[in-house]
């Protein structure tokens, strides 16, 4: 085999050219560090679980280092994302609209799970409450998740409306939790008669049994509507956008080395989407008047 003359007699050159393509990646991808976030919709310490491997992951298919980066409410999501502080974030529906919006259509969605597609809310209550339909949330103490989450308030109040039921003028008292597991300790716990919630997360909670639901029942089901997405910046670099839509749309459940990120993920898999998906959520959010 003929040997490089460049290489051949100085191992110094071959030891630089290795550790410049070990480094030269995330040069051309413009940056050192995927800063991500995501809504608080559940609690901090359940956040940071469920996205450990799949930032080990993504570390190994960007060839970059991935950094997770809390923050306390939904707002705060919003404006990391629209002021760069991150470049990746998890978002609901309704916080997209809000980041598109706040952005002036610089926030695009990347990528969406399959479940996505088709997202429910629930509304639960104490199994001795009396309470079978929206109807009887009249005169009644009823618990949403952020005022900026689309499963856990937007999506619910949505249907109530389209019930006849106005929260504010209907309702005993209205509480917001902050987040879905929240709403379930709440109900559990009789501070309130009902609280509306996250289906997927309902369902985990019944499936790693965290209720007891003899106790805490589903007495309501939304029709299904477009939900979460991890979102980018518009000025993202191109070939990093691809990295990163490449990365999510090989996550395959048939690879043993995927199952766990896509179970913490609560995903069978993800799709790329399109603000269009979107465009009823935001319908929603100007009928309820929550869209600023």
């Amino acid at each position: 085999m003929t040997q490089n003359p460049l290489f051949g007699r100085r191992p110094w050159l071959l030891a630089a050219a290795a550790l410049f393509t070990a480094t030269a990646a995330p040069a051309v991808l413009g940056q050192a560090v995927l800063r991500v976030t995501a809504i608080p919709d559940e609690a901090p310490t359940e956040l940071t679980r469920k996205f450990a491997p799949l930032g080990r992951y993504l570390e190994a298919q960007l060839g970059m280092k991935v950094e997770w980066t809390p923050v306390t409410d939904y707002a705060a999501a919003v404006e990391a994302l629209v002021n760069r502080k991150v470049d990746l974030a998890w978002f609901g529906g309704f916080t997209f609209v809000q980041a598109s919006v706040r952005s002036s259509g610089k926030v695009l969605p990347l990528v969406q799970r399959e479940e996505d597609a088709k997202f429910r809310s629930v509304f639960i209550t104490d199994a001795g409450s009396g309470i079978k339909q929206l109807a009887d949330l009249k005169g009644r103490t009823v618990s949403f998740g952020s005022a900026s989450s689309t499963s856990g308030h937007l999506m619910p109040r949505h249907y109530l409306l389209d019930a006849g039921l106005n929260p504010e003028a209907d309702f005993k008292r209205i509480a917001f939790s902050g987040a879905h597991d929240a709403t379930i300790a709440a109900v559990a716990s009789g501070k309130v008669d009902a609280g509306a919630l996250n289906g997927s997360v309902w369902e985990k909670f019944v499936a790693d049994k965290k209720v007891d639901v003899r106790q805490v029942r589903v007495f309501f089901t939304t029709p299904p509507y477009y939900d979460y997405n991890w979102s980018v910046h518009a000025e993202m670099a191109p070939a990093l956008r691809e990295k990163l839509l490449k990365a999510f749309l090989t996550l395959d459940p048939a690879n043993p080395a995927h199952q766990e990120i896509l179970a913490l993920q609560r995903a069978t898999r993800f799709l790329p989407t399109v603000p269009e998906n979107y465009n009823g959520i935001r319908a929603a959010a100007e009928s309820a008047g929550l869209l600023k």
